[in-house]
Protein backbone atom coordinates (compact mmCIF):
# COMPACT_ATOMS: atom_id res chain seq x y z
CA UNK A 1 0.00 0.00 0.00
CA UNK A 2 1.21 3.51 -0.78
CA UNK A 3 -0.64 6.71 0.11
CA UNK A 4 -1.23 9.46 -2.41
CA UNK A 5 -0.62 12.51 -0.23
CA UNK A 6 -2.68 14.06 2.56
CA UNK A 7 -6.42 14.31 1.86
CA UNK A 8 -7.21 16.96 4.46
CA UNK A 9 -6.19 18.57 7.73
CA UNK A 10 -8.83 19.71 10.20
CA UNK A 11 -7.90 22.27 12.85
CA UNK A 12 -10.06 22.78 15.93
CA UNK A 13 -10.01 26.43 16.94
CA UNK A 14 -10.98 28.08 20.20
CA UNK A 15 -11.93 31.50 18.87
CA UNK A 16 -13.89 30.59 15.72
CA UNK A 17 -15.12 34.16 15.13
CA UNK A 18 -11.55 35.47 15.01
CA UNK A 19 -10.07 32.48 13.18
CA UNK A 20 -12.71 32.36 10.43
CA UNK A 21 -11.69 35.58 8.62
CA UNK A 22 -8.00 34.75 9.21
CA UNK A 23 -8.31 31.36 7.51
CA UNK A 24 -10.65 32.61 4.78
CA UNK A 25 -8.00 35.15 3.73
CA UNK A 26 -5.05 32.78 4.17
CA UNK A 27 -6.49 29.71 2.49
CA UNK A 28 -8.06 31.52 -0.46
CA UNK A 29 -4.79 33.38 -1.13
CA UNK A 30 -3.05 29.98 -1.07
CA UNK A 31 -5.40 28.87 -3.85
CA UNK A 32 -7.88 26.82 -1.81
CA UNK A 33 -11.58 27.37 -2.44
CA UNK A 34 -14.24 27.24 0.30
CA UNK A 35 -16.68 24.37 -0.26
CA UNK A 36 -18.27 24.41 3.22
CA UNK A 37 -18.81 27.49 5.35
CA UNK A 38 -21.13 27.45 8.35
CA UNK A 39 -21.20 28.76 11.90
CA UNK A 40 -19.16 25.73 12.93
CA UNK A 41 -16.89 24.89 9.97
CA UNK A 42 -14.81 26.31 7.15
CA UNK A 43 -13.55 23.69 4.68
CA UNK A 44 -11.41 24.68 1.70
CA UNK A 45 -10.08 22.54 -1.14
CA UNK A 46 -7.15 23.06 -3.50
CA UNK A 47 -3.57 22.07 -4.21
CA UNK A 48 -4.49 18.37 -3.99
CA UNK A 49 -5.60 18.69 -0.37
CA UNK A 50 -8.17 20.30 1.87
CA UNK A 51 -7.91 22.30 5.08
CA UNK A 52 -10.72 22.94 7.46
CA UNK A 53 -11.31 24.70 10.73
CA UNK A 54 -13.99 23.66 13.18
CA UNK A 55 -15.31 25.31 16.32
CA UNK A 56 -14.09 23.69 19.54
CA UNK A 57 -16.38 22.26 22.19
CA UNK A 58 -17.71 24.85 24.66
CA UNK A 59 -15.52 23.67 27.54
CA UNK A 60 -12.35 24.45 25.54
CA UNK A 61 -13.24 27.98 24.44
CA UNK A 62 -10.60 30.46 25.47
CA UNK A 63 -7.78 27.89 25.40
CA UNK A 64 -4.73 28.50 23.22
CA UNK A 65 -2.77 26.06 21.14
CA UNK A 66 0.25 24.53 22.90
CA UNK A 67 2.74 23.34 20.29
CA UNK A 68 4.47 20.70 22.38
CA UNK A 69 1.35 19.05 23.82
CA UNK A 70 0.10 15.79 22.38
CA UNK A 71 -1.43 16.32 18.94
CA UNK A 72 -0.59 18.76 16.18
CA UNK A 73 2.84 20.40 16.18
CA UNK A 74 2.36 22.66 13.13
CA UNK A 75 0.99 22.63 9.60
CA UNK A 76 3.32 23.27 6.66
CA UNK A 77 2.15 24.19 3.15
CA UNK A 78 4.62 23.64 0.34
CA UNK A 79 4.97 26.61 -2.01
CA UNK A 80 5.75 26.19 -5.70
CA UNK A 81 8.27 29.05 -5.80
CA UNK A 82 10.69 30.63 -3.35
CA UNK A 83 9.01 34.01 -4.00
CA UNK A 84 5.72 32.51 -2.78
CA UNK A 85 7.25 32.22 0.70
CA UNK A 86 8.00 35.95 0.66
CA UNK A 87 4.44 36.65 -0.52
CA UNK A 88 3.06 34.42 2.26
CA UNK A 89 5.11 36.44 4.77
CA UNK A 90 3.53 39.67 3.55
CA UNK A 91 0.09 38.04 3.71
CA UNK A 92 0.71 36.81 7.25
CA UNK A 93 1.58 40.36 8.29
CA UNK A 94 -1.50 41.71 6.48
CA UNK A 95 -3.91 39.35 8.27
CA UNK A 96 -2.39 39.98 11.69
CA UNK A 97 -0.53 36.72 12.21
CA UNK A 98 2.11 36.58 14.92
CA UNK A 99 5.35 36.03 13.01
CA UNK A 100 7.52 33.34 14.64
CA UNK A 101 10.27 33.73 12.06
CA UNK A 102 10.39 35.73 8.83
CA UNK A 103 11.52 33.99 5.63
CA UNK A 104 14.79 32.19 6.18
CA UNK A 105 16.85 29.33 4.85
CA UNK A 106 16.71 26.10 6.82
CA UNK A 107 18.90 23.00 7.18
CA UNK A 108 16.15 20.39 6.61
CA UNK A 109 16.72 19.95 2.85
CA UNK A 110 18.89 21.59 0.19
CA UNK A 111 17.36 24.97 -0.68
CA UNK A 112 14.78 24.83 2.16
CA UNK A 113 13.24 28.29 2.63
CA UNK A 114 10.31 29.03 4.93
CA UNK A 115 8.25 31.44 6.99
CA UNK A 116 6.53 30.46 10.26
CA UNK A 117 3.59 32.27 11.87
CA UNK A 118 0.64 31.70 14.19
CA UNK A 119 -3.12 31.99 13.74
CA UNK A 120 -5.24 33.85 16.35
CA UNK A 121 -5.32 30.71 18.57
CA UNK A 122 -1.55 30.24 18.33
CA UNK A 123 -1.63 27.31 15.87
CA UNK A 124 1.62 27.40 13.95
CA UNK A 125 1.58 27.56 10.17
CA UNK A 126 4.63 27.23 7.98
CA UNK A 127 4.95 27.95 4.28
CA UNK A 128 8.05 26.45 2.72
CA UNK A 129 9.73 25.98 -0.62
CA UNK A 130 12.20 23.24 -1.50
CA UNK A 131 13.55 23.22 -5.06
CA UNK A 132 12.63 20.24 -7.20
CA UNK A 133 11.25 17.27 -5.30
CA UNK A 134 13.48 17.86 -2.27
CA UNK A 135 13.28 14.98 0.16
CA UNK A 136 10.07 13.77 -1.55
CA UNK A 137 12.07 12.41 -4.52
Amino acid sequence: MEINGVAHVMLTVSNFEQCLPFYEKLLTRLGLKPVIKSGETLYCVGGRTAVGIVRCADQYRGERFAQNRVGLHHVCFRARERADVDEAYRLAQEIGARIVHPPEDGPWAPGYYSVLFEDPDGIRIEINHVPGKGLLA
